[in-house]
């Protein structure tokens, strides 16, 4: 039997998103070492980049309006808390400046990132920024990125490549096997996984 993980993946406003589907299948592939339990998370700009339809109907797929259709009163599951301590991982794929800008400076204005605030630090929790290599390039990004950094955030680099708008540079997601590879390598190796 392979060892089970319960992994969120949360997609925010950037065009990368439109590899959401590729992520969700290549983790879901059965020849890994793990098996992957996910949940998708995403941002109401992150919707005009895929289609629902796209997502495997196992994988549920939350967003702001289902956060209040949970809870009514007190003693409601409150689901932003409720998916933190169900989640072994969160993978933010892609993380937009706009997003990266509201987690560095504590802002939680949205579902998702309600989410990443209340994230248990002990848990890995893995950030791949996408954006327009002029934004990715602006002082501020790495500033905020190394912030990230500095609280146990891992993060997986952008790659220089033409970006959807025909500009070449660095500030592209990085391409989706990267992902998964970081993913199983901030997971507990053999031994560690005998003590959990």
């Amino acid at each position: 039997m392979k060892p089970e993980r319960n992994v969120m993946i949360a997609a925010t406003g950037s065009v990368a998103t439109i590899k959401l589907a590729q992520l969700i299948q290549e983790l879901s592939d059965e020849r890994l070492p793990y098996k992957f339990h996910l949940k998708v998370l995403i941002t109401e700009a992150a919707k005009h980049f895929f289609e629902l339809e796209q997502i495997p109907e196992n994988v549920p797929i939350y967003h702001n309006r289902d956060e209040w259709i949970t809870w009514n009163k007190r003693g409601d599951p409150v689901l932003h808390i409720d998916l933190g301590k169900w989640a072994d991982m969160l993978v933010i794929a892609p993380l937009s400046a706009n997003s990266l800008s509201k987690i560095a400076n504590g802002i939680c204005d949205n579902f998702v990132m309600c989410v990443v605030r209340a994230w248990d630090l002990q848990k890995p929790l893995l950030f791949a920024p996408a954006m327009n290599t002029r934004m990715y390039e602006h002082p501020i990004t790495r500033e905020q990125i190394d912030k990230l950094i500095s609280w146990g955030y891992k993060e997986i680099p952008c790659i220089s490549k033409t970006l959807m708008c025909g500009d070449t540079g660095n500030g592209a997601m990085a391409e989706v096997p990267t992902i998964v590879e970081a993913v199983l390598k901030a997971l507990p190796s053999g031994s560690e996984l005998e003590t959990l």
